[in-house]
């Protein structure tokens, strides 16, 4: 187990069209538009068309996926009485979330824009945000309100909420929130509020009704890790031996069956029995076909790597007449166990600077795997995170924590390690590394692993914990 610790700103038009045809995510509200005090003009009302579009229109539960908002068209003003230069325009808006997760994004543009004349309409903008995936199923997207801060002469807020509304979304400040036997923590450094006018300015409140959606995602689950294994009251026996074998990691109440195998084909031993309320299944298999090296345990019809055991090594022993004169002489190398150890049980990810966010880099402890087990059963090492969790309950999910991982065995091992794939960590749990099975496995393996937290714009300063739990089997 190890501890994880973290510490913790576009383009202008949206992309053509063939003509007649409307770009796909693009829609039109009816907005209300707010100038500034200073200004002294009236609110301006009208339609605003903007487009959203996602880098990711499948991710993944803990992927993050990025948002582009453009406001193509708007009713907004000019505040001032004289004409805005180049450059001094800088968006911030909402995107709202529903569906199989509920929420808001808040999206951020450049500072720039075409001038604009005295009284003129404020131009196209093009904002962007990201968030984190933390649902199966379809996610709606649609544009929400959004505010245009002009920087000459005066710093002024144009604020536009859709109109007609919807019932006011989640707050959308980041609520940040890593189990192995490794901590981590992050620290976020505590930056003074901006005071730049670039900094986003206030965010409008959305309206009943709500703008129509205008993307829609789909979402799929993590991968489950399956924790199946079996082991055996003894390791050798001659034909007919009935060997106790002990499961665990199956669903309760399921049936299960035991059966022998020789490589990857079953041989004529088997039984069934039931699982127990916490997964556990205990079994007695007569072994009496003597090409059986191995005892496995699935659910369902037939073995699968998702619903089924890793094989347990066993010997069916035969003795062979003697000659007249002869004795036998017996030399046992006797298996031994699979097992871990790691280097530290903490992990310190960089700092990321409030505001940004980004990226808080660090690696696990390197771990070493052993496996004198003998026979022909691979493993298989897989990791769980917990959110990060920082003072007074805030969090950051622990599926924004993602690895690289890495593996290398010792020379002369046996079995070829193979590292599992980079990408999300998570609750549900990813391959750290692996070993195949094989007619004969084992050696010794070092296992490593770059670990990446997306840290949210805007989290809160602070250290935020989690919980990075590794298992073998």
């Amino acid at each position: 187990m190890a501890v994880l610790a973290a510490a913790t700103g576009g383009a202008l038009s949206t992309p053509a069209a063939a003509e007649g045809e409307t770009p796909p995510g693009q829609v039109e509200f009816p907005t209300h538009c707010l100038p500034p005090q200073e200004a002294g003009l009236p609110p301006a009302d009208g339609p605003t068309t903007a487009r959203v579009t996602v880098d990711d229109a499948a991710p993944r539960v803990g992927d993050t996926v990025t948002v582009t908002y453009q406001v193509a068209r708007t009713p907004a003003l000019n505040p001032l009485s004289v004409a805005l230069p180049g450059d001094v325009l800088t968006p911030t808006g909402r995107i709202v979330l529903g569906g199989a997760q509920q929420g808001e994004v808040t999206v951020v543009g450049a500072k720039r824009n075409d001038p604009v004349e005295a009284g003129g309409v404020l131009p196209a903008v093009t904002m962007t945000g990201t968030f984190t995936v933390t649902a199966p199923g379809e996610i709606t997207l649609a544009p929400g309100g959004y505010t245009l801060h002009t920087g000459h002469l005066l710093e002024l807020d144009t604020v536009c909420a859709v109109a007609g509304g919807a019932a006011p979304g989640p707050d959308p400040s980041p609520k940040p929130s890593v189990s192995a036997s490794a901590s981590a923590s992050a620290s976020v450094p505590v930056v003074p509020a901006p005071s730049d006018p670039s900094s986003p300015g206030p965010l409008p409140l959305p309206l009943p009704g709500g703008a129509p959606v205008a993307q829609r995602i789909t979402a799929s689950p993590l991968p489950t890790a399956n924790l199946r294994a079996v082991a055996l009251g003894t390791a050798a026996g001659g034909p007919g031996a009935k060997v106790k074998v002990t499961g665990a990691g199956f669903v309760p109440g399921a049936q299960v069956t035991v059966a022998g195998r020789a490589g990857t084909a079953e041989t004529a031993d088997r039984v069934t029995a039931k699982a127990d309320e916490l997964g556990v299944v205990l079994a007695e298999l007569p072994v009496t076909d003597r090409a059986t090296t191995a005892v496995v345990a699935y659910e369902g019809a037939v073995w699968t790597p998702e619903r089924g055991s890793g094989p347990a090594a066993y010997t069916v022993i035969t003795a062979a007449p003697l000659p007249a004169g002869s004795q036998t002489v017996t030399a046992v190398v006797q298996p031994g166990e699979l097992g871990m150890t790691q280097e530290g049980d903490a992990v310190t990810l960089a700092a990321v600077p409030y505001g940004d966010g980004g990226a808080a880099a660090g690696r696990i402890g390197t771990v070493t795997v052993k496996d004198a087990r003998g026979g022909p059963a691979g493993w298989s090492l897989i990791g769980k995170v917990t959110d990060f969790t920082g003072s007074g309950g805030l969090r950051i999910p622990g599926a924004s924590l993602s690895w690289t991982p890495t593996c290398t065995a010792a020379p002369g091992s046996p079995s070829a390690c193979v590292p599992g794939s980079a990408g999300t960590v998570g609750p549900d749990g990813a391959v750290l590394a692996s070993t195949g099975d094989a007619a004969l496995v084992g050696g010794t393996f070092t296992v490593d692993a770059g670990v990446t937290l997306q840290v949210p714009p805007y989290t809160p300063p602070g250290a935020y914990t989690a919980v990075l739990t590794l298992t073998l089997s």
